[in-house]
């Protein structure tokens, strides 16, 4: 899978349901992600990144979702929007709306990471972190 198509496979699964800022945020943090000084931390490319096991969970095998993001025609309205903010991002053209964040998670739940944390942004439905 090339970068393109994981990353808006990933947008997909993480932020469908945020409209167009909530998507292009969490493909701020992939792009933040892929950006840090050590490729071993989060993974060496946009690819690598999406698809590191356990970092998005749309892509979790026990995840419901995880067949349906993979058989998912990118030409679908939803797909199709997620796609382009993908392009938007792997051509330098998407602002970061997160503050540098690379980490982040819904603000229905707290997870044991970000206790203490102060956030960088929240958006939409979601929380966001730099935590490097």
């Amino acid at each position: 899978m090339n970068d393109l198509q994981a990353l808006a496979r990933t947008l997909y699964g993480e932020a469908r349901g945020e409209g167009l800022l909530g998507i292009r945020a969490v493909a701020s943090v992939i792009l933040n992600r892929a950006a840090h000084p050590n490729p071993r931390r989060f993974g060496a490319s946009i690819s690598a990144v999406c698809l590191k096991p356990f970092q998005f969970s749309c892509w979790n095998q026990s995840d419901p979702n995880r067949p349906k993001l993979v058989a998912l025609d990118l030409s679908s309205p939803a797909a199709a929007v997620c796609l382009q903010v993908a392009w938007e991002a792997l051509m330098g053209r998407l602002a970061d709306t997160t503050g540098g964040a690379d980490h982040y998670h819904t603000v229905s739940v707290s997870p044991p990471w970000a206790r203490g944390m102060t956030p960088t942004a929240t958006l939409g439905s979601h929380v966001f972190y730099a935590i490097g």
